[in-house]
């Protein structure tokens, strides 16, 4: 099987072309929230204990508050969105699926790995990612009919919650996936949900046992999830960033062709010269393999507009 799998992120490799120490790198090529969610004290317990059952159930009540899960829904916390991806794909027999591309790769990479075979048409499952990675393309209900198995992959969506297709979790065979990592800013906690058909929840449950989600993970979230005001402030602070980018790459004559207010696609004409030149100053930015034009840029911090402005 072809490897599909390509990410963001790769400091390391970077580095390896460019030099300089990982502090030395401004890393504009995953999309996280450059501001991340303060970090709560946290009990000794949350590191010394195993979770217990409290925990993640004071997670899973705050997190069906904040995206209004329907009743009757599962949910369950996961290591990250990237763990339950590899393992969706398993909760049935293998079959044909589709996913509508450009987009995050690691969707069909999980299908193929557990024998499923791609399909242009009519499939027994299919996926969408809402908004898309990397064009931020929006999805409606009238766009996934009921039917095959529906895997919704939200990772970017809490920027737009009106847009959210959460009303669909209560369709059988339908799955939403939310990834903390993004707009919370903390992708090194590994933390998501995975949201639905409660048949398909628990299977994927019985698979991932009994402490899928380590007990800082279960204190942040749960505290994160209980604070919609930081939430508020934070995705108006992110559109501000968002147009404020665009003003900047506006300047070289460039304009979005998509993308959400936790990244942004351009058009470039050469996007490995453009790569190569915020590489010179230490700046890493998202190319893709299917084309030589587009450039993704996730938003610097505060502290790093100005290295970003000389840099452009």
């Amino acid at each position: 099987m072809t490897d599909k799998r390509d990410h963001g992120g790769g400091i390391d490799a970077a580095r390896a072309i460019y030099g300089g120490d990982r502090s030395d790198w401004i890393d504009l090529s995953t999309g996280i929230n450059p501001v991340p969610y303060p970090i709560p004290d946290l009990p000794l317990d949350a590191w010394t204990a195993l979770p217990d059952q409290k925990a993640q159930d004071d997670l899973i009540t705050a997190a069906r508050r904040f995206w209004s899960v329907p009743d009757g829904v599962d949910i369950i916390a996961t290591n990250g969105a990237s763990a339950p991806i590899a393992q969706l794909p398993g909760l049935l027999p293998a079959d044909t699926y589709h996913i509508t591309t450009p987009t995050y790769n690691e969707h069909a990479a999980a299908f193929e790995t557990h024998g499923w075979s791609a399909s242009d048409g009519a499939a027994a499952a299919r996926t969408v990612v809402h908004p898309n990675n990397p064009d931020g393309r929006i999805w409606s209900a009238d766009d996934l009919p009921s039917g095959p198995m529906t895997v919704i992959d939200e990772s970017f969506c809490d920027v737009m919650p009106d847009a959210s297709l959460m009303a669909l979790s209560a369709r059988p065979n339908t799955l939403i996936l939310k990834s903390f990592g993004k707009f919370w800013g903390l992708a090194g906690l590994r933390l998501g949900f995975v949201i639905g058909d409660p048949k398909l929840v628990g299977r994927l449950r019985d698979i991932l046992g009994p402490w899928p989600v380590s007990g800082p993970a279960l204190a942040i979230g749960t505290a994160a999830l209980n604070d919609p005001k930081w939430a508020d402030a934070t995705r108006a602070d992110l559109a501000r960033d968002a147009r404020r980018l665009d003003a900047l790459m506006a300047q070289h004559d460039i304009k979005p062709v998509g993308g959400t207010d936790l990244f942004r696609l351009y058009d470039v004409s050469d996007a490995a010269a453009w790569q190569d030149r915020l590489g010179q100053s230490h700046i890493l930015g998202r190319i893709f393999p299917y084309s030589d034009r587009w450039l993704r840029l996730g938003l610097p911090s505060p502290a790093h507009w100005d290295r970003l402005e000389a840099a452009l």
